[in-house]
């Protein structure tokens, strides 16, 4: 559920929210759960594909480390703010397999409790009031909001099918380039699963230096690729260390969205900055937690496998019945989610609420990812294959297709 403005204990103190936070548009995965609060108080069942929460297990060895080190003695001290040496180390050698990109353990690497938070704490780093971030128009939330969090501005670069959902360096004008500070990207990317190549990476690079920004790259869903596709790092960009940081997250790769865990790297100075904020914040990510990862990591080729197999096989349920519906469904070949067009006469908001109220499935409006996702939808494969079918199925027997929406 989400949490609701106390109708019936207002504040007693004339004390108002900072206007950054009172200014921030609605985060809509909030009025999803109340979407959903709504349809279970009238005894309505759902399917839900709406927020991207992985259904697939820990690796067993993984959950036994985490088991074995959280019996230890050493639960009740704080954990260390930067890392463990072992985890360092696991990110250490997995970079340089995966990618050929060798870091420093000591200075180039950061613990995360969850990718999301670093994202953020780059905003609060490097971003003042009036000052400015670029971010693709679609794109995940905390990429424009940490910027509005900290008083600054946004430059949407709009993305679209045509282009692959790549941003147009030439379409940023000058005078935006001048001011900006920081440069979000996503690939492979969350909601439209497009991807990026070395070549545009390399673009990209030389963008940023010219122009004197810091370049972010969220690899959240570098793992989960399929038909032979492996995403590469913009670390492998040669000087690329010099403006960029990038972040993972185990929380897709290794379905670990519940231990809150992940990892910055790149070029220490940013690393700093954001280590910085960290320990001015909060503390270190759980032991436990961190050794976990460190098997995760050192063993990431035989875990990473059966879950690529599994959301291939769901994609497939939802392309072929989607495509039977009227849909044309196009296979990027990352992510756990499927990008699709609203029929015509609806918007992303209303598609969503009328496929709840009609058969049961529930999605998240293209909009919740930024003005250019208004238009599209997003299916979560984070269901199994027979209850991915259902939902097919209930979209269906609603007589719902891409060009029929019986009212």
């Amino acid at each position: 559920m989400s949490v609701q403005k106390a109708a019936d204990t207002p504040l007693a103190i004339d004390v108002e929210p900072s206007s950054y936070l009172t200014r921030m548009p609605l985060y809509v995965f909030a009025w999803l759960d109340e979407l959903k609060a709504a349809a279970r108080a009238k005894g309505q069942t759902y399917i839900d594909l709406g927020i991207g929460s992985p259904n697939l297990p820990i690796p067993e060895p993984v959950q036994s480390a985490i088991r074995e080190q959280f019996n230890g003695n050493q639960q009740s001290a704080y954990p260390p703010f930067v890392s463990t040496q072992n985890f360092r180390q696991a990110v250490v050698d997995w970079m340089q397999r995966r990618f050929g990109v060798g870091l420093n353990p000591e200075t180039e690497v950061l613990t995360l409790s969850g990718s999301k938070e670093g994202l953020a704490q780059l905003a609060i780093a490097y971003v003042t009031a009036g000052g400015l971030s670029i971010v693709p128009d679609i794109y995940y939330p905390v990429h424009s909001r940490a910027t509005w969090m900290m008083g600054g501005e946004v430059f949407h670069v709009p993305i679209t099918e045509e282009n692959g959902f790549l941003p147009v360096l030439e379409d940023i004008p000058e005078e935006v380039a001048k001011r900006a500070r920081l440069f979000y990207v996503n690939y492979p990317n969350n909601p439209t699963g497009a991807v990026a190549d070395l070549g545009y990476y390399r673009e990209l690079v030389a963008f940023c230096r010219q122009h004197h920004i810091i370049l972010a790259s969220d690899m959240a869903y570098c793992e989960m690729t399929f038909d032979g596709y492996k995403a590469p790092s913009v670390l492998e960009v040669e000087g690329a260390k010099s403006l960029a940081i990038e972040y993972y997250s185990f929380s897709k790769s290794f379905s670990m969205a519940g231990c809150r865990l992940g990892f910055a790297v790149g070029n220490a100075e940013i690393i700093h900055a954001v280590y910085s904020c960290r320990t001015n914040m909060g503390y270190g990510t759980p032991r436990s937690i961190q050794e976990g990862g460190a098997v995760a990591l050192n063993n990431a080729e035989t875990f990473v496998e059966p879950m690529v197999r599994a959301y291939e096989g769901r994609r497939k349920v939802i392309s072929e019945g989607f495509s039977s519906l009227g849909w044309t469904v196009p296979l990027y070949p990352a992510t756990m989610y499927v990008w699709l067009k609203v029929p015509d006469g609806f918007t992303s908001e209303s598609w969503t609420c009328y496929l709840l109220d009609k058969a049961g499935v529930v999605v998240t409006p293209g909009h919740a990812f930024g003005q250019g996702g208004n238009g599209f939808f997003r299916i979560s494969l984070v269901a199994d294959e027979a209850v991915l079918q259902q939902a097919v199925d209930r979209i269906r027997q609603a007589g719902i297709t891409f060009t029929s929406t019986p009212q």
